[in-house]
This record gives C-alpha cells, sequence and structure tokens, in this order.
C-alpha cells in the first residue's frame, strides 16, 4: 500500500502541535519501512496536495476543534476525516480542507482516510505540549501504531537508549 503518515500543527502554538509532536515521536521510536512514508506537514496548506494525492491511505494527526472537552482524542474514517476539516481550529486547516477539496475534483483523492485528532488544552504561545497533554501523543501514538498493522505495516520499535546514528551503525 501507498501509505503517507501526515502530522500537521503550529508548533509554536504548545498543543496545537500534537500532529508534529506524534510524528518526531513515530520516527524516533520505531523503524520506519521504505513502505511507509512519515511527513511533518507542519502549517502547510496546499503545498500538501502533491504528497497527499493518489494514496491508499493518508493518516492525519492534528489538533481539532470538535465542542468536546480539552484532551479528547478522536479517531475518524474516510468521509469523515474531509467534513471534519470544514471546522477550522487553525489557518492551515483552512489548507487541509481546500487540499481535499481539490484532489477530490482532480479525482487524485485518496482511497481511505484516518484521523486521529485531540482537542488541545492550551493554544498559547509555546513550543511544547502541555504538561497535560503529554500522555494525549502517547496514546495517539499508540494507536497509530495499531492503525499501521491494520493496514499490514508492522513496525518494528528501536532501542530508544541507543542514538539514532549509532543504531544505523550498528545495522551496517
Amino acid at each position: 500500500m501507498n501509505i503517507l503518515v501526515l502530522g500537521i500543527g503550529n508548533i509554536l502554538l504548545s498543543d496545537e502541535g500534537i500532529g508534529v509532536r506524534v510524528v518526531e515521536a513515530l520516527q524516533e521510536r520505531y523503524y520506519i519501512p521504505d513502505s511507509l512514508d512519515v511527513m511533518d506537514g507542519g502549517t502547510a496548506g496546499l503545498e500538501l496536495s502533491e504528497n497527499i494525492a493518489n494514496r491508499d491511505h493518508v493518516i492525519l494527526i492534528d489538533a481539532v476543534k470538535t465542542g468536546a472537552p480539552a484532551g479528547t482524542v478522536i479517531e475518524l474514517f474516510d468521509d469523515d476525516v474531509p467534513r471534519l476539516f470544514r471546522t477550522r481550529i487553525s489557518p492551515h486547516q483552512l489548507g487541509i480542507s481546500d487540499v481535499l477539496g481539490i484532489l477530490k475534483i482532480m479525482g487524485e483523492i485518496p482511497k481511505g482516510f484516518t484521523l486521529f485528532g485531540a482537542v488541545p488544552y492550551s493554544l498559547h504561545t509555546g513550543t511544547e505540549l502541555t504538561e497535560a497533554f503529554l500522555p494525549i501523543r502517547e496514546a495517539i501514538l499508540r494507536r497509530l501504531v495499531k492503525r499501521l498493522a491494520e493496514l499490514g505495516i508492522e513496525l518494528e520499535q528501536r532501542d530508544v537508549g541507543v542514538p539514532v546514528n549509532l543504531l544505523t551503525q550498528m545495522a551496517n
């Protein structure tokens, strides 16, 4: 399968950066096989269309505004994902909504979607997730690894006590 894991969010607004922080944790803790693309989409918008187009599956990770209490984690699938992005929590979601609309019109919409979203505690200026949001990052990471397994991609965990460059040397 042609799968993309895309973490989006603004890492300068504390919990709004959850998507990027989950992707960072995934890359730090797991070996990423060549069959999987993992991307920090930051606050990009329309420029993501090339990366998303014609995928078998796209897994998006982002902060979401659903009306649920802060800390709530949601999982959405397929057609429910584009619908959520019509309610915007931040400027980059305008871009995602537009990208999905354009890809649909062009006949290049991915075949499947999964969204892992979390309602932020804080959108205040800060480069770290709030203390209360750290367990949310871990919960989403576990769900992400499970979802990838369901899609046929088993990830091998790294020994996080060993620096990544040393692990690469040991493999050679």
